[in-house]
């Protein structure tokens, strides 16, 4: 009897389950991350949530690492992030947070941070630039615009606009 109550209780987590398990993560209008990111450049995504691949050509992805989201330096890291959002926007920044590191996301086990980690990704989704304290935006942007593909990003802007 015990048996036939687990597997109907099984059963009904099943079907209840959302169909974007199927699809990937869904935000709450109901679009994949990267392309709710495209309709709002501003929107912040949790690392639970998402799948780095998902942003590969598209963004480049901000992590920030902490176990808590009370560690001072993760406060002041979104504080840095949220004085000037418009220059992360021109260049295509993606911002993601992980401070659960008992979930186990799969963006943590991929960079395998230890406690407070800030991580730019680039567009090709190799790991740029990793920093175990907090950096600011224009620290950031510069090291943006340093990369290759942002060279190249900024020479067909200026081609467009002559």
């Amino acid at each position: 009897m015990k048996s036939r109550i687990i597997l109907a209780v099984a059963a009904l987590l099943a079907a209840a389950a959302p169909a974007a398990a199927a699809d990937g993560a869904q935000t709450e209008a109901g679009l994949p991350p990267a392309e709710a990111w495209q309709e709002d450049p501003s929107l912040r995504f949790d690392a639970a949530e998402i799948d780095l691949a998902d942003f590969l050509w598209l963004a480049r992805p901000i992590v920030v690492f902490a176990d808590t989201p009370a560690d001072p330096r993760f406060r002041e890291q979104m504080a840095l992030l949220d004085a000037r959002p418009e220059e992360l926007i021109e260049r295509d920044v993606v911002i993601i947070t992980d401070t659960d590191p008992e979930a186990r996301s799969a963006v943590r086990r991929q960079l395998r941070p230890r406690g407070f980690m800030m991580a730019l990704l680039g567009k090709d989704g190799d790991v740029k630039l990793r920093k175990p304290f907090p950096w600011d935006v224009r620290e950031l942007s510069r090291s943006i615009d340093k990369m290759p593909l942002r060279q190249q990003e900024l020479r067909g802007a200026a081609l467009v606009t002559e």
